[in-house]
């Protein structure tokens, strides 16, 4: 072995044409030297995004950027580290970490009711008190795998409660002690929709009530901060405090994005909001909160679509999320959205960079990318000064790289933080990476040398066969043992080769029977591999990116344009008005500007799209009183009483069923809120305005409702934790009087014109004693629809809706004398002891007492077929076909006091309307079009032509998927989304799209 090292020293001699300069050592610059001045001379230097300098010099003393230029004056007592062919940038923020904090443990057993504190805010998830401080431990581990990313500081916070309290300013300075790395220790205020898990308080238990919670607690705060309450509330004390720092919210997905950003709107708070990455399905409505946004870029991986059986089975838009989320970070840019990039939400932090390349391979500048984890973090602090840049008087927070810090295979060699050096590779040592080829004793190999600048790694192949291999690189020296192509024999092959030539390992082969080889191992053609780059390059120039299209909802059976309203006319339908002049045959419909314009015999109007409409029927649009499709929570159910929430607050704008609905002929639904407790939310009475934003669907003007419940669910029969009060049927009687005997308190110390403090769910509740708010109230046994009409009496009010109500056979002359109307199921019964006593006749019976009367659905698949559940009534009771019909059109829109816009067709009505194929309340009939205020949401042949387009889509996305596996990327699997249907006991869920 010695005689193979003489003549590799030999052969370096004979090839010093290959050798190269090095550049003087720096390695052992640390923290007992960093208070002399250090020169980083003949760099490319990018003193911010916008500033560049070639050959420029970067002095620092004391932790700081003395001067930066392309000639700067040196002191004596300079170190110079001569940096030619390198570039320094400045280091990267991150806005939202966890760093050095420990994940909060879950607290207690079973829920509580009520605070398990003193002295603070009555809800145990508001903690603005919580200073990230008093458990903060520097975690150098944690610190040097961020060192590796480029980051330099970052901000961290406590990950517990809705109000989570104040968060740090953290340099990653690892030879330095705590009072040097807290850059500041109060730079942020930190919020969420979640819970903390120390605390067992039960309420809120959905987004809606804890949207509720901070806008109560803003009220709260307002009122202590004007001096009205005599004991001290030390939460409210440290809101109010911090209400001057940078205020961030979690909220994890543009939906909640949007939420988030309302309850600062009425608060007159702007959020800095942590997104989701989905933000480019409405950027539109994400650009008009003015927000800055915290970019996660955690993008899912291709899908392993192999299996055409499971590749069915994936969604549509998990599909398009694949392909379309890394183009979200250049959709911001471009729409004009400020954003900061963030490495929260990755499971592994490692994926950061090659994540971030993919969002620049999509289109996002990288000036935009440099921005984002620079200068605009360093503005939200309001820290310009000290980070984001490389200016005179700013921390030395810098890298050191190989050249441009976003392309893949540069190098990232140091680490500056605040003039402390954190080597990531060592930068004179020659970068061998690459692909090498081989030959050794006649046959052929392939060398892959990888991290030779830190901890080198190797992997030699023959042929289809990878051999064992392992290197050792040291120095100038490579050493490899890899095992030979025979696999029966446990046999190696050991090379020593010299690096001095970057491109070229020049050594010797000793194979296992000990005869040596001359081993020239040469990288794959530079030549051709730069002109490689060059033309992939052009293409990327000239070229964007493939992105699926964008659609409104961004789903299967999404619109590429939102459809708008047109001037129709049919001719020659029969025409079912639920007016007086009831079923007119061979008759013509004109709308126009989304309203019923004529009907009539021989309509003509020149702008007018003309639809045959003969041998057809047009109704009114099918109306739900009681859904509970289109919402992210149905129920919050932490309290006796949740009149504060409002299910406007979790429309989803995504929902499958929204447009299966619309197939069903359905245009108008009441979203209710469960039935978890006596007095429930409040209610959101919409149109089905497919690929609408979420405020788009809710009625314009719309009439207040509330929903109330009675019975089994409210009192917590089939609970196993039933805790919380009431827990009898007498109990719950006694919750609305509590709560009304409060709310006419509340009303009259308000209208007295005295100070009061606002409390939005007695607010809700006075609506209802002066007439403003209507109830729609969950109910099944006689006894307690006897009960709550007469609570009701006793404080001067009715109740507008009994639904469910199926024992209303037996009190409907008293629901009659009382004003209440009717909303029931068509024929269910005996799926709970409750319902024992329903009968198929209960809307018949209502109906001929005189009391109005609606079919609903409480489910999202029945929804589906209103129009045949109506027609049961013709069976069961004898109903007229006319009056069937109005049971699930007219019936319920006077229940939702919306009778003056929908549920019949009369001039000067809103234009929804539905054409059947047949007979409206046939098995047999289809909804041809639904039409809502003139704009065609459905229509049967669209609905084919869209079929076959998404299958288009679906195939082409699966080839890429494939194309992604083809190329050795990771996978994977394939889970079907299953999407709960909510009903009236359901708790919060994730909801999932299906399509």
């Amino acid at each position: 072995m010695i005689k193979v090292y003489l003549r590799l020293l030999l052969l370096m001699c004979s090839v010093s044409v290959f050798a190269q300069d090095y550049f003087p050592s720096n390695s052992g610059v640390k923290s007992d030297n960093n208070s002399n001045y250090m020169a980083f001379t003949n760099a490319t230097i990018y003193v911010s995004p916008s500033e560049v300098i070639k050959n420029g010099t970067l002095l620092i003393k004391d932790g700081k950027v003395v001067n930066v230029g392309k000639s700067v004056s040196l002191p004596k007592n300079t170190t110079k580290v001569d940096l030619s062919g390198k570039s320094i940038y400045p280091s990267f923020i991150d806005l939202h970490t966890t760093f050095g904090v420990d994940k909060p443990k879950r607290g207690g057993n079973g829920p509580s009711y009520g605070p398990s504190r003193s002295g603070f805010y009555w809800n145990d998830h508001v903690m603005p008190e919580q200073d990230v401080m008093a458990s903060f431990k520097y975690d150098a581990k944690e610190a040097s795998q961020l060192h590796k990313l480029g980051f330099g500081v970052v901000n961290t916070h406590m990950p517990d409660g809705i109000v989570r309290g104040t968060g740090a300013l953290i340099a990653l300075n690892n030879d330095a002690d705590n009072s040097l790395r807290v850059v500041d220790g109060e730079t942020t205020q930190n919020f969420s929709f979640s819970k903390s898990v120390k605390s067992r308080q039960n309420y809120p238990s959905s987004i809606m009530g804890s949207m509720a919670l901070l806008r109560q607690m803003y009220d709260d705060a307002k009122w202590y901060a004007a001096g009205n309450v005599d004991t001290r509330d030390l939460s409210l004390e440290a809101l109010n405090e911090n209400k001057n720092l940078l205020q961030i919210f979690e909220a994890g997905s543009r939906a909640n994005l949007l939420r988030a950003d309302k309850v600062g709107d009425q608060s007159n708070i702007q959020y800095t909001i942590v997104g989701g990455g989905d933000e480019y399905e409405r950027i539109d409505e994400v650009k008009a909160t003015n927000a800055t946004i915290i970019l996660p870029i955690d993008f899912r991986m291709a899908y392993d679509v192999e299996n055409p059986f499971l590749a069915s089975t994936l969604a549509l838009s998990d599909m398009r999320a694949w392909n379309q989320e890394p183009h979200n970070p250049r959709l911001l840019a471009e729409n004009g959205v400020r954003f900061s990039l963030t490495t929260h939400g990755l499971k592994k932090k490692s994926s950061f960079k090659s994540n971030l390349m993919k969002a620049i391979e999509s289109g996002l500048s990288k000036e935009k990318a440099l921005e984002a984890l620079t200068t605009i973090p360093a503005q939200l602090l309001g820290k310009t000064d000290l980070l984001g840049s490389l200016k005179k008087g700013a921390y030395a927070n810098f890298l050191i790289t190989s050249g441009d810090v976003f392309e893949k295979d540069s190098k990232l060699y140091e680490n500056w933080v605040q003039g402390m050096q954190h080597i990531i590779a060592d930068m004179n040592v020659n970068d061998i990476d690459g692909d090498y080829t081989f030959k050794l004793a006649g046959d052929d190999y392939k060398l892959n040398i990888s991290g030779s600048t830190s901890k080198a790694k190797a992997k030699i192949e023959s042929g289809e066969k990878s051999l064992g291999t392992k290197i050792d690189y040291n120095g100038d020296w490579v050493n490899l043992t890899m095992k030979t192509a025979d696999s029966t024999k446990n046999e190696f092959v050991r090379v020593a080769a010299n690096s001095t030539n970057k491109n070229v390992l020049r050594g010797t082969a000793i194979l296992p029977n000990g005869s040596e080889y001359v081993f020239f191992a040469t990288k794959t053609d530079i030549e051709s591999s730069e002109k490689s780059k060059d033309k992939s390059k052009d293409k990327k120039d000239s070229e964007q990116p493939f992105m699926s299209p964008l659609t409104y909802p961004n789903m299967a059976y999404g619109y590429t344009e939102k459809p708008k309203a047109e001037t129709l006319l049919f001719k020659n339908a029969t025409i079912w008005t639920n007016e007086s002049e009831g079923v007119l045959e061979n008759t013509d419909l004109l709308i126009k500007n989304g309203k019923i314009a004529k009907i009539g015999k021989n309509l003509s109007d020149g702008s007018a799209k003309i639809i045959d409409a003969k041998g057809k029927h047009i109704t009114a649009g099918v109306i739900d009183e009681h859904s509970h499709i289109a919402a992210a929570s149905i129920n919050e159910g932490g309290q006796n009483s949740s009149a504060e929430v409002t299910i406007e607050d979790v429309i989803d704008d995504e929902d499958i069923d929204i447009y299966r609905n619309l197939a069903g002929g359905v245009t108008s639904i009441q979203i209710l809120h469960g039935s978890a407790n006596p007095i429930g939310g409040r209610s959101a009475i919409i149109k089905l305005k497919w690929g609408e934003s979420a405020d788009g669907y809710i009625y314009d003007n719309s009439p207040k409702f509330i929903k109330f419940a009675l019975g089994e669910n409210v009192k917590q029969s089939r609970s196993s934790r039933n805790e919380r009060f009431p827990q009898s049927r007498m109990g719950v009687e006694q919750v609305f009087i509590d709560y009304f005997s409060r709310a006419k308190a509340y009303d009259e110390a308000k209208k007295s014109g005295k100070p009061y403090r606002k409390d939005t769910e007695m607010e809700v509740l006075a609506e209802i004693l002066n007439g403003e708010r209507f109830i729609s109230c969950h109910s099944y046994v006689q006894s307690e629809i006897n009960m709550l009409m007469k609570v009701a009496e006793q404080f001067n009010f009715r109740i507008n809706t009994f639904t469910h109500i199926l024992e209303g056979y037996k009190v409907a002359d008293k629901m009659k004398k009382h004003g209440v109307g009717g909303s029931t199921f068509s024929d269910w019964w005996a799926y709970k002891y409750e319902v024992n006593d329903a009968i198929p006749y209960n809307a018949a019976i209502m109906h001929n007492a005189g009391v109005t009367v609606a079919i609903n659905s409480d489910d999202a698949e029945m929804s589906r077929r209103l129009n045949q559940e109506a027609a049961k009534s013709i069976k069961y009771g004898g109903i007229s076909e006319e009056e069937a019909l109005k049971f699930v059109t007219l019936n319920p829109a006077k229940l939702l006091h919306i009778d003056d816009r929908v549920g019949s067709l009369k001039v000067g009505k809103d234009a929804d309307v539905v054409l059947w194929s047949d007979h409206p309340l046939s098995v047999y009939t289809k909804a041809e079009k639904t039409i809502i205020e003139g704009v065609t949401y459905f229509d049967l042949e669209k609905d084919k032509q869209m079929r076959k387009a998404i299958a288009k889509e679906k195939s082409e996305l699966i080839n890429r998927m494939l194309q992604e596996k083809n190329k050795g990327l990771k996978t994977q699997p394939v889970k079907k989304a299953e999407k709960a249907l909510l009903h009236c006991h359901s708790e919060e869920s994730g909801l999932l799209k299906t399509y």
